[in-house]
């Protein structure tokens, strides 16, 4: 895998699609951890990152920023996948969405970001830190009842 800048808002990573099959839970969660170090969390001090692989073989990454008007904060999830969108555009298909946080305490994703998942990956894995440890579920069992209006 290369990794490198597309432009100060995102990064990418190009897996060759012989290799797709490979990518998975660890190298994923090691992706979002490299992105939990960009975070902007100066409010609360909890940085998050994310990681998305697409079906195009490309990794992308996300951190969250915080913002002092808090509403307009934006996840870690959200952020890789609006990158995504960004850069292959809207028929983006997601296959799987990795989460970390540096406190390794329990965190999936929020509503918000589990309607955007389910969005653009209704068969999408997710992979994050869990009361457990490492958890992996189907984006339909953290959103029984999500929807697309296409």
């Amino acid at each position: 895998m290369t990794c490198h800048c597309i432009d100060s808002y995102f990064w990418v990573r190009r897996v060759p699609k012989k290799n797709l099959a490979k990518i998975g839970r660890a190298q994923l969660l090691r992706s979002a951890r490299q992105a939990m170090k960009n975070a902007y969390a100066p409010y609360s001090n909890f940085k998050v990152g994310a990681a998305i692989l697409t079906s195009a073989g490309d990794v992308f990454l996300g951190c969250n920023v915080e913002n002092a008007s808090y509403g307009m904060t934006n996840c870690a999830e959200r952020t890789a996948i609006f990158a995504a969108v960004a850069k292959q555009g809207p028929g983006l298909e997601i296959l799987a969405v990795a989460v970390a946080n540096e406190q390794g305490v329990p965190c999936s994703p929020c509503g918000a970001c589990r309607q955007v998942i389910y969005e653009f990956g209704p068969d999408a894995i997710v992979f994050f830190q869990g009361k457990k440890g490492s958890q992996q579920a189907s984006i339909t069992d953290l959103l029984p009842d999500g929807f697309r209006l296409k």
